[in-house]
């Protein structure tokens, strides 16, 4: 797959959650490539991530750089508005 981003794609999962692979499948159809780490076994790098994200408890969490994005609505709400190149 090319990425067509010039910042990294980053996104925190868990095993069953839906909005993961939502996002995943989003991104793919984009042609863009993604680091994924699993959160399920690692509650401390989960809840550093919430603190560092205003209180973000929930998966997906998506970073493009160092900008958190959100979640999997959030990524698509970007992309529908077209804004999401002007984060790549």
């Amino acid at each position: 797959m090319d990425n067509k981003a010039t910042k990294p794609i980053h996104v925190y999962t868990t095993t069953y959650c839906p909005y993961c692979v939502s996002a995943k499948k989003l991104l793919e159809s984009l042609g863009l490539t993604y680091a994924e780490t699993n959160l399920d076994n690692d509650p401390e790098l989960r809840a550093r991530l919430s603190r560092e994200n205003n209180g973000w408890r929930t998966v997906p969490m998506i970073f493009i750089g160092d900008h958190f994005v959100g979640g999997f609505t959030d990524l698509k709400s970007l992309h529908d508005a077209g804004k999401l190149n002007e984060l790549l």
